[in-house]
């Protein structure tokens, strides 16, 4: 794919994020929605049958759930959350590759998701528990406190700063930008629940199996696109806050 060189933009554009999202997307189906469905839709719909079948069992008189399942529940648990991690990150380095100008390759965006799996899943902690805190607190620090580390991760996957290196330099790049950023990721929650809102009930409509099946694959594309938004939104920060090109990013972390 050619390099595309820009000019420098002079603010933090929401419309701009959110079509090169898309665009980004629309370049990678086959990557992007197929890692969606292998890493996040088959198991977790195989883990929703399961978890349901054990619910139906308890309900109609079964015995209560055994230790055996609720270890198996706990270990799913766990699995759930290094798959989303995983990821979450491959689908970063294939956004920042794609606007770099170059074809996201799938060995790569694994690789790299496997390489930082820990490191991403020690910054989603820290980035879930500063902003429950937050929101605990009052709602608006904690939306400022989720703009502030909402490119940790692209930065922790491209730079190479570790956790609290890839915080602070989140800090930096969103510095002037973060209640765009706030914008940006409450059209893609607010879009998010809208569709869940009106369209599972309806799935459900159609029978246990099918409607979580159908549910799974919707989680997975929204997924998709809610982890390819903060990797463009390190691009597009870096571009205002740096002048830094597509072509530069990809020389100076190549």
């Amino acid at each position: 794919m050619a390099s595309v060189a820009l000019q420098r933009p002079d603010k933090f554009r929401i419309g701009r994020v959110l079509g090169d999202s898309f665009t980004v997307i629309g370049r990678n189906p086959v990557l992007c929605l197929g890692l969606g469905l292998v890493v996040y839709a088959l198991p977790n719909f195989a883990f929703s049958l399961w978890f349901w079948e054990s619910v139906t069992l308890v309900e109609h008189g079964s015995p209560e759930p055994s230790v055996q399942r609720i270890m198996l529940s706990a270990i799913g648990v766990v699995g759930y959350v290094l798959l989303l991690s995983f990821l979450q990150s491959a689908l970063m380095r294939a956004a920042i590759e794609d606007l770099n100008g170059k074809r996201p390759l799938i060995r790569d965006c694994i690789g790299t998701a496997l390489a930082f799996l820990l490191p991403a899943i020690g910054i989603s902690f820290l980035l879930a528990l500063g902003v429950l805190f937050g929101f605990v607190l009052l709602v608006v620090p904690g939306l400022l406190l989720l703009a502030r580390w909402f490119v940790a991760i692209p930065v922790l996957i491209q730079e190479r700063r570790g956790v609290l290196g890839s915080l602070a330099r989140s800090r930096d790049l969103t510095a002037g930008s973060r209640w765009p950023v706030v914008a940006v990721w409450l059209v893609v929650f607010l879009a998010t629940l809208a569709i869940n809102l009106s369209l599972k009930r309806l799935l459900f409509a159609f029978g246990s199996p099918s409607g979580f099946f159908v549910s799974t694959i919707l989680a997975a594309a929204e997924f998709v696109v809610g982890s390819v938004v903060p990797a463009v939104s390190y691009v597009e920060l870096r571009r205002v806050k740096e002048g830094t090109s597509v072509e530069e990013l990809a020389e100076i972390f190549s």
